[in-house]
């Protein structure tokens, strides 16, 4: 599904010089080099506070511990999502609230955000699915009407940008109050083990989210606030510090494979290829088909036989999973959802696709869906 062997030996030299320094420097924890791409990183996004942290799920955690929210109250998520959506919001003894996805586009509903709204409803967390933004226009104006938070789950959409009614364009993970992204290996942007990060335009915001992620500790060993230990260490950061001078060009080799999937498989209408909103300019986190009367479970066992990998994203929405059950949801309520998870399947999608490789992958696929 990703080929970071490859990536690696593009970058070898420049990666390497920055581990190094390092371990020369001996600064592995906080300074230097994750100042530095913390710096980096504000600039590319044109955002005023990034807050590098240990993952993505501490960033979606420690977004909505800032917001001093109390137990019970609501923040509604897409159920179309990778767990930690909902993990972070049980694990703070808040309530998920689960709303639908568009068909198309597999990002919130705009119609089911609506409905869910109540008055017990403090956030809205957005999810950017396989790095393509949601509808943030219209979500960022039900927000301001209902007087909500906004916390922009970025993960998979870094390097995305959104672009209004009016021109503007915001990078993804900067239009909401706060926005949370993942550095895993296998993302746009990854590093060589954990780490993620917050964006955010607000100061007061940022400056206590960055006292969240070290202990609740502004002044050290003083602890003002109930905080965390959630910090990226120096060599992921010089690590993350290269990747991003090449983050644009890794997603335009991204666009690229997509636009050879998109055109080998238009022509069928046993396979639906990603839409594209207008709007949003999207990165492929992941490249995700929706099958029309074709066996997943076989088509993925035929490719596998070809060494093929193909994966299932998600096998199971959030209101199936056992830890997330609810009385308040039963099959059927979120059809959307509940169809995009018997139907979609990922295939391999990363930088170093070559048109071999790719020609390969589309030439099995649309054999077995003659």
């Amino acid at each position: 599904m990703v080929d970071l062997k490859s990536q690696y030996k593009k970058i070898k030299t420049e990666v390497d010089a920055g581990i190094h320094e390092v371990i020369d420097s001996a600064t592995f924890i906080k300074g230097g080099k994750v100042t530095d791409f913390q710096h980096n990183l504000e600039t590319y996004l044109n955002v005023k506070h990034v807050i590098p942290v240990g993952n993505g799920t501490d960033a979606l955690q420690i977004a909505l511990m800032v917001l001093d929210l109390k137990p019970g109250d609501e923040v509604i998520i897409p159920t179309f999502t990778f767990i930690a959506t909902a993990e972070v919001v049980a694990l703070l003894g808040l309530k998920p609230v689960l709303v639908d996805v568009d068909f198309d586009t597999f990002n919130i509903s705009i119609d089911s955000l609506k409905k869910a709204i109540t008055s017990r409803t403090k956030a809205l967390v957005p999810v950017h699915l396989f790095g393509q933004n949601a509808d943030m226009e219209a979500i960022l104006s039900i927000a301001k009407e209902s007087n909500l938070f906004v916390i922009e789950d970025a993960c998979q959409s870094i390097g995305s940008a959104y672009t209004f009614s009016d021109g503007q364009q915001i990078q993804s993970g900067c239009m909401g109050d706060i926005g949370c992204t993942s550095f895993f290996p296998s993302k746009n942007l990854g590093c060589f083990g954990d780490g993620g990060a917050i964006f955010t335009n607000n100061d007061e915001l940022a400056a206590k989210m960055r006292a969240i992620s070290n202990h609740g500790m502004v002044v050290r060993y003083y602890h003002d606030i109930i905080g965390v230990n959630s910090r990226l260490d120096s060599i992921q950061a010089a690590v993350l510090d290269v990747k991003l001078k090449h983050l644009d060009e890794y997603c335009n080799a991204r666009r690229t494979a997509a636009d050879y999937y998109d055109k080998a498989f238009g022509q069928t209408e046993k396979l639906i290829t990603p839409t594209r909103s207008a709007n949003s300019n999207h990165v492929f986190h992941q490249y995700t088909l929706k099958l029309n009367g074709v066996n997943r479970a076989e088509l993925q066992k035929y490719l596998a036989e070809k060494a093929i990998p193909a994966m299932i994203y998600y096998p199971v929405p959030l209101h199936f999973q056992k830890a997330y059950q609810d009385e308040r949801y039963k099959a059927g309520d979120f059809p959307v959802a509940e169809k995009l998870s018997e139907c979609v399947m990922s295939l391999p999608m990363h930088t170093e696709l070559s048109e071999d490789q790719l020609e390969f992958i589309t030439k099995a696929v649309l054999e077995f869906c003659k």
